[in-house]
């Protein structure tokens, strides 16, 4: 996340992540456990949306890009053939964090394998998995005639590892699965753990991320979650869960003294999008919510406000 001094780009930089939708047993059960951030892009919803098309377009991260490329180098047509596009970022004790991608959709398997054994492509053997080479130095691997998993070898088999019962899974990580369970009902819907919900936070507030009131409660930040849908213009909610009301409370005085701030040097536009952002407390929740209709958001995403937490 970019380093931003105001809590209103949180808003547009979270949504700026992704769309999504409910994960299949299949691809949840690939995904490793220590999760840093769970995102689901839903290409059904982007087809019903010309504004999430517009926002697709314009800040479209370098990842997806990557992925989309590859899947249509083995004959994948993200727009036709992909409904669900989820992407977990992981850490391992080793290696860093790691990213896998899972499609599901209308795939054929058979279709698949006939067309890499006319091109001469073989798989390579892990337990019972056939991985198959990718453009970009990835590979992938079927979990399901409707599931495809994909990413850098590495992560690849961290994923097919979790799957086989060799690592820890997403469901082993209750705090995670819990703000899952509050969201993944939504149109659209990510997670965030503890640490990345810091920084996020951190980055967001700017300047009053440095004050000691944000040093005293930030290690209260459970995580993050948010949901999105583009019915009747653009919706956006974010929760950031913590320990206790407190730490709430005091998370809600700092985001509204950053919205105040940024408005006194925004453009119109701008101001717009800020009067329309909200900030609360909800028990031990900061709750923000922004809405905007399709004219107004459209217009939003050609500001230096939006480019700036968009590039």
């Amino acid at each position: 996340m970019k380093t931003v001094k105001w809590i209103g780009c949180a808003v547009l930089l979270a949504m700026a992540a992704a769309w999504a939708a409910p994960i299949g047993g299949a691809a949840r059960s690939a995904i490793p456990g220590d999760i840093q951030q769970l995102i689901t892009v839903d290409y059904r919803m982007l087809k019903n949306s010309s504004t999430a098309m517009a926002l697709k377009d314009q800040v479209l991260p370098p990842s997806l890009k990557l992925f989309e490329g590859s899947l249509k180098g083995v004959g994948i047509n993200p727009e036709k053939d992909v409904d669900l596009l989820t992407f977990a970022s992981y850490r391992t004790e080793k290696q860093g964090l790691k990213i896998v991608g899972i499609a599901q959709g209308s795939f054929s398997q058979k279709a698949f394998v006939k067309k890499m054994k006319l091109n001469k492509t073989k798989a390579v053997k892990y337990r019972d998995s056939d991985i198959y080479p990718m453009s970009g130095g990835m590979e992938m691997s079927f979990l399901d005639e409707n599931s495809v998993l994909f990413g850098d070898g590495a992560a690849l088999r961290g994923a097919l590892d979790a799957r086989d019962g060799y690592r820890t899974t997403l469901d082993s990580d209750r705090d995670i699965a819990d703000m899952i369970g509050a969201v993944e009902s939504g149109t659209v819907w990510s997670v965030l753990d503890q640490q990345g919900t810091q920084n996020m936070l951190l980055s967001a507030l700017g300047d009053a991320g440095k004050l000691a009131d944000f040093n005293t409660v930030k290690k209260h930040v459970l995580g993050s979650r948010y949901t999105m849908n583009f019915q009747n213009g653009v919706n956006f909610d974010l929760d950031v869960v913590t320990s206790d009301s407190m730490t709430a409370a005091t998370l809600s005085s700092l985001a509204k003294a950053g919205v105040l701030y940024r408005k006194m040097t925004a453009t119109p536009i701008e101001k717009v999008a800020l009067e329309n952002v909200s900030v609360n407390s909800d028990s031990s929740n900061l709750q923000m919510h922004f809405k905007a209709d399709d004219k107004q958001f459209q217009s939003l995403m050609h500001s230096d406000l939006f480019a700036a937490v968009s590039k």
